[in-house]
């Protein structure tokens, strides 16, 4: 099983995201995880398209995702939507903001939407939200993980909780997987 993360991340906090999102994914047996940076340039689309499911994350900017990642949906349109050669994949999302609020709804709906036109299978957190600090899934997302990093160093933000939270999407995402895989074998 094949799970490719897609991300942006202008200042570092939204990579240190992903690789949680790594992290939980190699916790299932017999997951490989890819990670591709869209800053780092070339779009591996093959790899994408031979992926079981994509992850997409983005750091929130203005109330929506980062210049960088709206470029790769746009440049996905001849590739992957026209041929829909992403129908039903397992899609997921997070983001991060500076903000405890942010606006980072809007920006996991926008990436949902385009996991949707894509005819991808949405998977979000199946996790209440934790009060303090110290809890996972600290800033109540369901649609996808919420990071925030108080627009301080990417050394220290985001905190253990948003990571430990991420890592469990990326858990839940393989685990989902999975499942879907071995339905469709049946």
């Amino acid at each position: 099983m094949q799970i490719a993360i897609v991300y942006d991340s202008g200042y570092g906090h939204t990579a240190k995201q992903a690789e949680a999102v790594a992290d939980g994914i190699r916790k299932i047996e017999g997951a490989e995880v890819f990670l591709h940076a869209v800053a780092e340039g070339d779009t591996p689309w093959e790899k994408l398209t031979q992926s079981d499911a994509i992850i997409f994350g983005s750091p929130t900017y203005n109330g929506t995702v980062s210049a960088g990642l709206k470029q790769f949906m746009e440049e996905s349109t001849r590739t992957a939507w026209t041929p829909q050669a992403w129908r039903n994949k397992i899609a997921a999302g997070f983001t991060n903001s500076g903000a405890m609020h942010g606006d980072k709804l809007n920006s996991l709906v926008t990436i949902a939407l385009f996991a949707a036109q894509h005819g991808m299978i949405w998977t979000g957190l199946d996790m209440f939200p934790g009060e303090g600090n110290e809890a996972m899934n600290r800033v109540g997302g369901w649609l996808g993980a919420m990071a925030q990093s108080d627009n301080a160093s990417p050394e220290i933000t985001p905190i253990r909780s948003d990571l430990d939270t991420a890592a469990y999407l990326g858990q839940r995402v393989a685990e989902v997987t999975t499942q879907f895989i071995a339905g469709r074998k049946a």
